[in-house]
């Protein structure tokens, strides 16, 4: 049976909830509620899993907060034993348009703290990640406010369409594979 260890980015704390920055604990949860997974807190983050089409998936909200989440996925991954080719990180990106999504097998961190930690404690860059865009719309030196500001009303309407399109995304990374689901859904 193939095991997936699914990782949202974001920070914890109910100020955090509805920030750009927290996309990847949203996805997580939109996940968890469509499969009737509930969360649990353990060990550095909260985890859900369920069974989907004979694969498992395990769900993993960091609790290290956003700029120290290689910790927890290194520890998650090797308590399950899965391999970082199925490992998806879940996480924001502010050069992609809002909503757009975009799977990558590898990559740098692209000045992304989470990515970069994770980087540094997997001692790789290639790592399965699914990028959430949030758009760039803010005043040059005003990202930090940006991402850690709440989503406007448009955005969160259109949230209501992309938080199930997204969660599609990681089934079919598990399903699918990561080069059939980069062919179905980046860019879209």
């Amino acid at each position: 049976m193939k095991k997936f260890l699914i990782v949202g980015l974001g920070n914890v704390g109910t100020k955090y909830d509805n920030t750009r920055h927290n996309i990847g604990f949203k996805i997580l949860d939109e996940l968890a509620e469509e499969h009737k997974a509930t969360f649990e807190t353990e060990k550095l983050g909260d985890i859900a899993n369920f069974r989907f089409k004979g694969r498992t998936f395990i769900l993993l909200k960091p609790s290290t907060f956003m700029n120290l989440s290689g910790k927890a996925v290194k520890y998650w991954m090797d308590k399950e034993k899965i391999a970082v080719e199925n490992i998806l990180i879940v996480t924001d990106d502010v050069n992609i348009d809002f909503g757009t999504i975009r799977l990558k097998a590898k990559g740098s961190a692209g000045g992304h703290n989470g990515l970069k930690d994770i980087q540094e404690k997997l001692n790789t860059q290639k790592y399965p990640r699914f990028r959430f865009g949030v758009g760039a719309n803010y005043p040059k030196g005003r990202q930090v406010d940006f991402v850690l500001g709440e989503w406007n009303k448009e955005e969160t309407s259109q949230l209501i369409e992309r938080l199930p399109t997204s969660a599609k995304v990681i089934t079919s990374f598990g399903t699918a594979g990561l080069s059939n689901t980069m062919n179905a859904y980046n860019g879209k």
